[in-house]
């Protein structure tokens, strides 16, 4: 099972005891610590090892950084050292990040906002003032820098352990919130292709009844009867009486002369594609208007018994 990777950054010898007793902590709680000290990191030979303590931090989820008195070993990218850079590296990637800074550290660092440009001033807390360089730059971001102050492991244990509760706690409300929030989701799916349509609608009337006729006749009852019917493969579509002759005509269909016809209210066409069995092809007439237009049927309206097929012998008798 995958469990939450955690990096924890500092400098060593100054704070290798409260690194030992947090990876302690971390690993009873069932995630994976990840220290430098322990083999955690795989370097290789191609760049340098720090490089390669910076692009673990990609692959873990969230960012111890605990800042004491000691400036660390420099990085090669000035004015930064290793830990500083660990850290600038993890906020520039979205990383959670928990930032603890040393409680004398802390305190003095008021001391180094009103003498931060007296180059002569030596402060008791850290040993390089790039320390409080550093700590102003994280103080100004804007997000994702929060500082908490330290004394001891145990400091930071009881407040990690507080945030930590705090985020399960946040994401099993948004767990159970989710099916709320894909009903939400489809809502508001829906009320956008509503709008959509009433928009549509409402430029279309404008132009007269004539665009709903048109949204209606696209998807016309007999146009699915017929390709069930005559076994067509692709769409079937006429506007008229004129256009059905035309396509029948198409697919192998005559006309029967309206004498012939069995019933007079009852259109039929013969099929003269050679073969064992002819189809005869019957359309009640009463679905077109006087002058040849297709009506508008809805499928609730529609009768399947206004078109049908029958099958004849070649050496039956027929109307022609």
């Amino acid at each position: 099972m995958a469990r939450p990777r955690i990096f924890i950054s500092s400098t060593y010898y100054d704070l290798k005891n409260v690194r030992a007793d947090l990876e302690r902590y971390i690993r009873e709680r069932g995630f994976e610590p990840v220290l430098h000290e322990r083999g955690n990191i795989p370097y290789g030979h191609q760049e340098k090892l720090e490089k390669y303590c910076y692009k673990e931090i990609e692959l873990c989820d969230i960012v111890i950084a605990i800042i004491g008195g000691r400036y660390g070993s420099p990085s090669e990218e000035n004015p930064y050292s290793i830990s500083q850079k660990e850290l600038k590296t993890a906020i520039d990637l979205g990383k959670p990040v928990y930032i603890f800074v040393e409680k004398s550290v802390l305190a003095e660092y008021h001391t180094y906002e009103i003498n931060k440009n007296n180059p002569n001033i030596q402060y008791a807390a850290v040993d390089d003032v790039r320390v409080y360089h550093f700590l102003e730059e994280i103080k100004s971001l804007p997000i994702n820098n929060p500082i908490a102050p330290f004394e001891t492991s145990s400091d930071i244990i009881n407040y990690l352990q507080e945030q930590w509760a705090g985020l399960f706690q946040r994401l099993l409300q948004e767990s159970a919130r989710q099916k709320e929030i894909r009903i939400l989701e489809d809502m508001k799916a829906a009320a956008e292709t509503l709008n959509r349509l009433v928009t549509f609608l409402t430029e279309e009337r404008r132009k007269g009844d004539q665009a709903i006729r048109d949204i209606l006749l696209t998807s016309h009852p007999i146009f699915g009867q017929l390709k069930k019917l005559l076994n067509i493969p692709y769409r079937v579509f006429f506007v008229n009486l004129d256009e059905l002759n035309a396509w029948l005509s198409a697919r192998n269909f005559e006309p029967v002369e309206k004498e012939q016809w069995d019933d007079e209210n009852i259109m039929e066409w013969i099929s003269t594609k050679r073969g064992k069995k002819k189809k005869l092809l019957k359309i009640s007439s009463d679905i077109f208007e006087e002058d040849g237009r297709l009506k508008i049927f809805t499928p609730e309206e529609w009768d399947p018994e206004k078109v049908q097929v029958d099958l004849k012998d070649d050496d039956d008798e027929f109307p022609f």
